[in-house]
This record gives C-alpha cells, structure tokens and sequence, in this order.
C-alpha cells in the first residue's frame, strides 16, 4: 500500500513538471503553510527560516523534490500524506455455531484508523466470510386478516417442519410468531358497535372472528418448535374494511422491540412476512386523522400488543430501511403472485430484502423460507453508515473468481464459507470546519460483524506548533511560523520592517500592476511597496509588477512557440521563417509542390507549410489524390500509357517512374465491383479504346487495374455507310407515303358509305310522300255511260 502511494506521488510529480508548463504549487500563491497543504496532495512547505534569502524570492510551496534542491533542508519541510493503519485485526472464524459462537468473527479487519490530507487517496481492503452452521433466528409475521384463514390452517405445525429443514442448514435455529391485522380504527376497520366484538357479524362466508388490532407479538424466539404450533393453533383470524393491511406497523415493531422478540447478537436475523395484500404506506394514516409521523420506537404494551397502532401514522420505507439495517434482519416478502411485482419494487428501496411467491394456502411457506436463506448466504453487500459528507468512498469487489469489479460492493452466487475481499480508497475533499475527527462504519447487510474507520485530518502543518508571537525576527511585530512572518495590520515587509504611510513607504498600491490586481501579480512579495519575484523552476519572473515571464506562451503539441520562437512576457516572438500566436506556422512552401511541379497539384493552397486541398475529393500530402476531379482520368491515363506500353508523354523511364507511382494491376475482362472506382476510358492512336478504373484505399494507395490490351474493331467502309443511310431516308419515305394513301382509302371509304346509307333514306321518304305521288289516268267507254240514260259525245272528261 506504501508503495502504491509513492508510486502515485511520483507520477503527480512528474505530471506537474510536465511540458504544460503550469507548477499547481508554485502557482497557487499559497501565503501559509496551511494554504500550500490544500493546493495540491504534492505540495510541500520548506519551514526553513533563511530559505529563498536572494533577490529573487524562492516559493516555499513546492515540490518536495524542488524544495530540496533549492536548499531546503529535508528536516524542515512539512509534507503530510494520507495513510491507513489497522488498529484490531481478529481472524475470520470458520464455523458459527459451538461454544464460542459468540466470538464468531466474519469481518477482517474490524478496526482502522486513516490520516487523511485533502485531495490525496489512501486504501485499505476487508474480507468478509460466510461461515458455516452460523446460528439463524426466524420470527414469523403472519396476516391474520380474513383472506388468511386457510393459510392459518396450513401452517399448524409449521414449527416441526421448518425446523427439520432448517436443521439441516444449522445446529442453532431458534422460531418466534407474531401477527398483524389492520389499525382499529375507521376508515381502516368495522367501528360500528356490532362490530366490536366480532367483525365478522352478519358476514356469511364466515361467522365468527376477533376483533381487529395492529401488532400483537404472540412467542418469543426458541428453540421449542411445539411452543409454534401451539401458540398457532391458537390463532383466530379477524377482519378488517380496506384492502390493505397494516403490516409495515407491525414490520417496524418486530425490529426495534429487540428484547421482548428475544432476537440474539450472534446469530443471521430473519423476519418472514407473509400476506396477500398490499400495505398501508406513510401518509394512509391522515385518512383516519393520524398526524403524527412514526418515531420508529417499540411500543408493546404490556400484553405485548402495539399500543400506538391508534396514535402515529404508518412508518416509512426509509424509516423502515433504516430500522432494519440497524438491527440486522434480512426481510422476506412472501407475498401471492398478484402482488409479486409491488413488494418486489419495495425491495429495491428497503437493503437487504427479498421477495418470495407465496401459494394461496402457504402450502410452499417451507420452501420458500428455505430458498430466501439460501439466496441471503450466497451473497454479501457492504453498507456504509455515518458516511461524512466531505470524505469519498470507491470500491472494488473481488469475488470468488478473484476478478476485481471496479465500482462494487457485492458478490453474489457464494457458497456458505466462501470468502470475498474488497478494496475500498478512500479521498478527504477538504478539511471539516469544526476541525473535529471523524468516523464511519462499514458492515455486510444483515451482519453483526462490521469495520469501524476512524479518521484524522492532516489539514495542520507540525511547524505550526511553535509559532512565535512578537518574534524579534517579525521586527517584534508579527507572528513567525513556518519560517515565514505574518505581520500585524498597518505593517508590511518579509519581516515586518516597514510600516504603511511611513516616508519610506508610499503605498501598497505601487507594488499593484492596476487597481483591484494582487500584489507583484501573485508571483512575488512585496516588500517595502517593491516587488520581489520568486524563482521558478520552468524560467524566468520578472517585470516591475513580476507581471511577466517566459514560460507562459501559448504551446505547440507541448512545446513552448512550437520551438521555433522565444517566449516575451507572455508573447511568442518568432525565429524567421514562422509566423503564428504559437509559431507553428511554417512559411516554407517547398513541401506543398507536387511531383508534377505544381502547388498542390493545383488543387488547394499551401498553408503554414501544409497543403489544404480546395477541390471537392482531393486529398494527399500535395492533395495529389482525386479520383473525382475531372482531370483524373487525364493524369491517370499518361501513366497507363508510359507503364503498360512505353507511350505517351511520359515515355522516358525516369520520368515515369517518378511521377507514376501508383500500383497498375491488368486484366482480360475489366468489371467496376469497387462502388468508389472511376472508368477511364480514351481512344488509342490506331483508333482503339483503352478502358481502366482508378481507386484509393484505405491504406492511401493508388490503384489502377486497366485491360491488358486496348479493344479494337475494323474500320467501317464510307460508301456503304452512305448507302445505308440514303437507303433508310428512302424506305422511310416510302413507308410514310404508304401509312398516308391507306389513312386516305380508308377515310374514302368511310365517307363513301356515309354517302349511301342518306341515298337510300331519301328515297324511301320520297316513295311513302303523298305529294309525289304519280298521277292515275282513267279511261271510261261509251257503254259506261248509258247506264245513266244520257248519250255523250266525246272522250273522257
């Protein structure tokens, strides 16, 4: 643990020599040896009286290491760490149960003190064991309301059966009984008068039952099992008005009336709680006027029933929690599947609590009892009480695997005597006001056994004891300590030689850069209105307010103006050739030409030395990489050319090779599979085509991967290319001429028939018209006429 210590303290001192510049000690303008202790857990005060005697003052807060190379003795300097020391370290025990049951140890260590110095971590580890045949006290709550009642018939002799079965997890088992109804009172129970004596008046489904009460604690824990069966076959269930129970009042009783429940120091503390209902919570009092909060006592009168059922309001889960963990009971919920998901919520509220599914009748309360001790050895949660505000807490569990868990306090899935180690650190955040010491305590749920801490600040400095007031070396007018003197008001100086308003002295504001500014900036001392600076390990103070330095510039990748400059009072001042606030910026623009010659390959400017390509997808050194630039297929193909056939521009071998140093991969039958590659495609000089794609990987390869030999055809012959085209203008004509005489037959046609159809309706018209009738000649003979005695000459009249 020593060693871990050191090991960090010289990794905090070498962080804070690092290339940042910035000495947290040095810087903090620490005025006491008090002040430098709560700066940083590194610092160190030199208490030596002529250190730092020279015309530049030497900060007495510092690295330890600083300290002493500047000539502070190692004597006198006040560097206080944090540290753990155990102080009772009893071993584990290995079994519980046996004439020293008593003396069973299941914590180690069980005492410890830490010395703590603001900001620095100290570590200390515990283990904790599971023993075996560990002594277990079983009180059994049960809700006696109506719904109960044929549970109560199941459990008559539960006492033998628990018993044997838990006799085969320990030699020490100890069975007590209590029940719980509901507060007797309205709106909670029946208060009509015909209620009174029996709540179960007028009810049918059953006739006879008690009358309603709260909490009533039935037999105390002991090993007499038939006592259990007894007192239970005793038992008459009652009946309330609400739904919910009052059980929480009874939980809370069971738990704090440690003697009269009989409830023993060495031994596992469980409290079964059976029901089939829901709880009354905190607050459900004010339904029935009760106002006052629970004040988490033991109020069993003296027939060992709850007198303040009447009086307070339902506890809290908090108070409950609280309540629990105090006196060490593991809870079990053994509730019906209906309500499973409610209690289940309750136990992440309530440590060290377990739910269970509880059969209608109880038929499974054994196994369930069993299954939650069970569940409650194979695990182990660390708690913390009393936890002072101003001190952080970190854990790392180590289970039976032996990984460390960071951040961890359980270990789950244990087998009884297994043994589980954690690491706890531990961080003062600063010094509490009253100066008082501390402690805490830190203990398995459910365990007796628990490690106590106590804690002492080491906010003070040891040189502090022998301050001497109206020393003669504070000019009888201040107090020394710590080698350093702390004036009277109205006196100045680093031994008080000068006092405010004397002639020699003009006024503390000379030694101020402006008003509202620290004295010498806060790097130096004032003594006699003039500044004195200190010395610094990282450079030079100076300036007549000690305003300035050089070291403060602004920094490069760590280094002070990039290395190409020097610092001036906080102000980079640049060797030729770089320019910048830090001197980063290079005004060389060799390393922006591209191999071609050209800036940037002519796709970006050359900034401080570096090339910030402009082109939408270039990129490269010299931005020389642009699969998507318009010209890349141009470049790509004069390196085709040189590479593959010795052709082009490029021909001559140096040249090629110098310029063209992509990676050319050929191929028979050319397919595009990558999504990112550009086809290059251009014709040959005998008219062929040369196909090629062009990619960049990941890697910032170039890749080309071209045809092997460019694709040629045979040159077509003009005169038979002008035939075909005069042909087709002339089958295209006569084609339309053919479509336009069939569009105009068929229109004749149509017309021809139109023409027909009104022919034959008008003569039918003119044939059936009276007045185109033809006229009808009729001839009469002359023997015709004697018929009517007359004679006539002549024709036809």
């Amino acid at each position: 643990m020593w060693r871990a210590a050191v090991c960090c303290l010289l990794l905090l001192e070498n962080f804070l020599r690092s290339a940042q510049g910035l000495n947290l000690c040095t810087s903090g303008r620490a005025t006491s040896c008090e002040d430098c202790l709560m700066i940083h857990p590194s610092c160190a005060w030199c208490a030596q009286e002529d250190f730092g005697r020279s015309t530049s003052l030497t900060s007495r807060c510092d690295l330890s290491l600083n300290l002493q190379k500047r000539g502070c003795e190692a004597r006198f300097i006040e560097f206080p760490t944090s540290s753990a020391s155990i102080l009772q370290n009893t071993p584990l025990s290995s079994k519980g149960s046996g004439s020293a049951q008593y003396d069973v140890v299941q914590i180690m260590p069980q005492k410890i003190s830490l010395n703590l110095r603001p900001g620095d971590q100290t570590w200390f580890s515990l283990q904790v064991r599971q023993v075996e045949d560990y002594p277990v006290d079983l009180y059994y709550l049960m809700d006696l309301s109506l719904s109960m009642k044929d549970d109560l018939v199941t459990i008559l002799n539960l006492g033998t059966k628990l018993a044997h079965e838990m006799g085969k997890l320990t030699s020490n088992f100890r069975l007590g009984f209590g029940s719980f109804v509901d507060k007797n009172m309205s709106p909670f129970s029946y208060t009509a008068p015909k209620y009174q004596e029996n709540p179960c008046n007028e009810y049918k489904l059953f006739q006879r039952c008690v009358p309603s009460f709260g909490f009533r604690h039935i037999l105390p824990l002991t090993d007499k099992v038939d006592r259990f069966n007894e007192e239970v076959q005793k038992q008459v269930v009652s009946r309330n008005r609400d739904a919910p129970e009052g059980g929480f009042d009874a939980i809370l009783q069971a738990a704090v009336c440690q003697e009269k429940i009989g409830w023993r120091k060495g031994a596992y503390h469980l409290l079964v709680f059976t029901t089939d209902d829901v709880p009354h919570l905190a607050l459900d009092g004010r339904l029935g006027g009760l106002v006052q909060p629970h004040d988490g006592q033991c109020h069993l009168d003296e027939r060992n029933e709850y007198s303040a059922s009447t009086k307070m309001d339902y506890p809290s889960l908090a108070l409950l929690g609280e309540k629990l963990a105090e006196n060490n009971i593991f809870l079990i919920f053994a509730v019906t599947k209906r309500f499973y998901v409610i209690y289940k919520n309750f136990t992440a509220l309530i440590p060290g609590t377990t739910v269970e599914i509880l059969d209608q009748d109880s038929k499974n309360v054994i196994q369930l009892i069993v299954n939650a001790y069970s569940n409650i050895r194979s695990k182990v949660e660390l708690t913390v009480s009393d936890h002072p505000e101003d001190i952080n807490l970190s854990f790392t569990a180590t289970c039976q695997d032996g990984t460390p868990l960071p951040g961890l306090r359980r270990c789950a899935d244990l087998k009884i005597g297994d043994t589980v180690s954690f690491n706890v650190s531990v961080e003062a955040r600063s010094c509490p006001s009253h100066g008082a010491d501390q402690t805490f305590t830190i203990k398995p749920v459910g365990f007796k056994d628990r490690l106590e801490v106590a804690v002492h600040h080491k906010c003070d400095c040891s040189c502090s004891s022998t301050a001497q007031i109206n020393s003669s070396t504070c000019s009888s007018i201040g107090t020394h300590t710590c080698g350093i003197c702390h004036c009277e008001p109205g006196h100045l100086g680093a031994r008080c030689e000068c006092q405010e308003g004397d002639s020699s002295s003009v006024q503390l504001g000379d030694c101020r850069e402006a008003e509202g500014k620290q004295l010498c900036s806060g790097r130096g001392e004032c003594s006699c209105n003039q500044c004195v600076c200190y010395e610094s390990e990282f450079g030079k103070i100076y300036g007549s307010f000690c305003e300035c330095d050089d070291f403060s510039c602004t920094r490069h990748k760590g280094v002070l103006c990039s290395g190409h400059g020097e610092c001036d009072c906080g102000e980079c001042k640049c060797h030729a050739g770089f320019i910048g606030d830090n001197c980063n910026c290079s005004t060389e623009t060799s390393s922006c030409i591209s191999d071609d010659g050209n800036m940037c390959s002519g796709r970006g400017n050359c900034v401080c030395g570096h090339c910030q390509c402009t082109e939408p997808g270039a990129f490269g050194d010299t931005c020389e990489k642009c699969p998507t630039c318009p010209d890349a297929c141009g470049t790509k193909r004069e390196c085709i050319e040189c590479r593959l056939f010795n052709s082009g521009r490029l021909a001559d071998n140096q040249t090629c090779q110098r310029l063209c140093k992509d990676k050319i991969v050929t191929v028979e039958n050319l397919e595009t599979k990558e999504p990112d590659a550009v086809l290059c495609l251009y014709k040959t000089d005998n008219d062929c085509v040369m196909k090629f794609t062009y990619s960049e990987h990941a890697s910032g390869l170039s890749l080309l991967t071209a045809l092997a030999e460019p694709e040629c055809g045979g040159a077509p012959d003009a005169f038979m290319v002008l035939l075909v085209v005069v042909g087709s203008i002339l089958l295209i004509g006569i084609v339309l001429l053919a479509i336009w005489k069939l569009v105009i037959t068929i229109h004749d046609h149509q017309e021809f028939a139109r023409f027909q159809s009104a022919r034959s309706r008008a003569r039918y018209e003119m044939a059936s018209n009276p007045l185109y009738k033809q006229p009808v000649s009729t001839h009469f003979l002359e023997s015709d006429f004697s018929m009517f005695g007359k004679s006539y000459n002549g024709g036809v009249h």
